[in-house]
């Protein structure tokens, strides 16, 4: 089966998972000292790597939109092969 991309290797991606990774350490951590200040603090961190990602992606770092014409023709290579 032939590949479909990049699966998300995009710095949008990479930046909004590993931001939102920290904030998921941090909560963690805190979560086990019983602070829940600290808690929340980092699930702040990780929703802030979501909008992040996103915003990375709409100022066009993310994967680009496949355009009509190239889905045609991944339609029509598909069928080639069957």
């Amino acid at each position: 089966m032939p590949s479909r991309g990049h699966h998300g290797h995009t710095p949008a991606a990479w930046t909004g998972v590993v931001i939102a990774f920290i904030g998921i350490c941090i909560s963690s951590a805190y979560m086990v000292m019983a602070n829940s200040v600290g808690f929340w603090i980092g699930i702040g961190i990780a929703l802030v790597g979501g909008i992040i990602g996103l915003a990375m992606r709409i100022a066009g770092m993310g994967m680009p939109k496949e355009s009509p014409a190239l889905t045609e023709a991944r339609v029509a290579a598909a069928r080639a092969q069957l």
